[in-house]
């Protein structure tokens, strides 16, 4: 959740494409990375950054709850998403 797609940036799968590529991925947005006027303190935007390795990236309102899911991939945008992603996960394992 927020910032933890910053793991992803290099992690590649077994043909050699970025993980995020192509799945639906959400992550602290541009906006709120100003907010708390960091943009120019982190080394890379998170939104930006899952864009560019070909996530297809979604938002909620900023400093709302919002989370996705693509098979076993769930991301949170911020802090305020953590219920959200603990529902996503728990419904995926009780499968």
């Amino acid at each position: 959740m927020c910032h933890a797609p910053a793991a992803l940036k290099h992690v590649k799968d077994v043909n050699g494409e970025f993980l995020v590529k192509g799945k639906r991925v959400t992550g602290f947005t541009n906006e709120e990375e100003e907010a708390v006027q960091l943009t120019k303190v982190v080394p890379f935007l998170v939104e930006d950054m899952l864009k560019e390795n070909g996530g297809i990236y979604s938002r909620g309102k900023t400093w709302e709850a919002y989370a996705v899911q693509d098979g076993n991939l769930i991301t949170g945008q911020n802090p305020a998403s953590s219920a959200l992603v603990a529902e996503l996960l728990l419904k995926m394992l009780k499968k």
